[in-house]
């Protein structure tokens, strides 16, 4: 794989059902955690990574993320004239100039695979990153997708992200095996889609970062639906071993499954005890609420 990463997609077409009845009217990638949408999380990773287009995979009746990141000039006009410069600069600033937004429909709901394949006339021929925004991956330093970025353009080669997981829940996720694992990466031999516990080759779990080579969407175009009957990117990586690298990567931070409503809560809390205004307000919040249900 060769060529610089500028290109980032962000499926976004689920329906998000594990939050209804909220996600009837908002998209789960508007879910906020603490004052902004989970989006502008994944958003500002991937241009953190130098990630210059980002392509958001939506369907038809999701408006709301395109409006989030379209112009709002009465709101804008109205903060402007009632001296409310902070706050006009945080609408301004969700998207950085040089930034461009594009947005494409995914038609029938056929899985992650498909949604990444409909991102293929933006994309064209170079390396592109896929963020799946309910992953919120905290971390102090560098985010999770340059990590990845800096590992595959170093090493010529895919990139997925890796944590480990209980046994129990390889069910859940698409599981790897590998090879000449050293630090933090090893090559995938192997990739498995939610295998059963006592069929999992390894407790390393794919999440929802990658970074992989345009080659992956001929795959993808020949993958036959598979597990839940969608097409999985799963499936099409597994093919891709036979003629590319791929590499495991345990991302540096904490990741926050923020498609489940704990994972939601969990990081609401981490990400008020990190911000200096709210981080003692929080504690004494959370202190107060631990000793009422005693």
């Amino acid at each position: 794989m060769t060529g610089r990463v500028r290109c980032a997609v962000f499926p976004v077409a689920g329906l998000g059902t594990r939050f209804l009845p909220a996600t009837k009217t908002v998209p789960k990638e508007m879910l906020p955690v603490v004052d902004r949408p989970l989006i502008q999380y994944a958003v500002d990773e991937a241009i953190e990574a130098g990630c210059d287009t980002l392509v958001f995979v939506t369907n038809r009746y999701k408006h709301a993320v395109a409006d989030y990141f379209d112009k709002a000039y009465e709101l804008e006009q109205k903060l402007e004239k009632a001296g409310k410069f902070e706050a006009l600069a945080d609408i301004r600033d969700v998207l950085p100039r040089q930034v461009r937004a594009v947005f494409v429909t995914q038609t029938e709901a056929l899985g992650l695979g498909h949604a990444v394949l409909c991102a293929r006339p933006v994309v064209g021929d170079q390396p592109f990153a896929v963020l799946l925004p309910d992953d919120l991956i905290w971390n102090r330093g560098a985010g999770a997708t340059r990590q990845l970025v800096e590992l595959a353009e170093r090493e010529g080669a895919g990139v997925v992200a890796v944590q480990d997981v209980p046994i129990e829940q390889t069910r859940s996720y698409g599981i790897v095996a590998t090879r000449d694992f050293t630090g933090r990466h090893g090559e995938i031999s192997a990739i498995v889609e939610k295998p059963k516990p006592e069929e999992a080759p390894s407790t390393l779990a794919v999440v929802g970062r990658y970074v992989l080579p345009p080659r992956i969407f001929d795959l993808l175009e020949a993958t036959r639906a598979g597990t839940g009957g969608e097409i999985q990117l799963t499936d099409a990586i597994a093919a891709l071993l036979s003629g590319g690298r791929m590499l495991a990567y345990r991302f540096e931070g904490r990741r926050f499954d923020c498609g489940s409503r704990m994972g939601l809560i969990e990081a609401t809390l981490q990400y008020a005890l990190e911000d200096d205004a709210l981080a003692e307000p929080t504690r004494t919040l959370m202190r107060a609420a631990l000793s009422a249900t005693r």
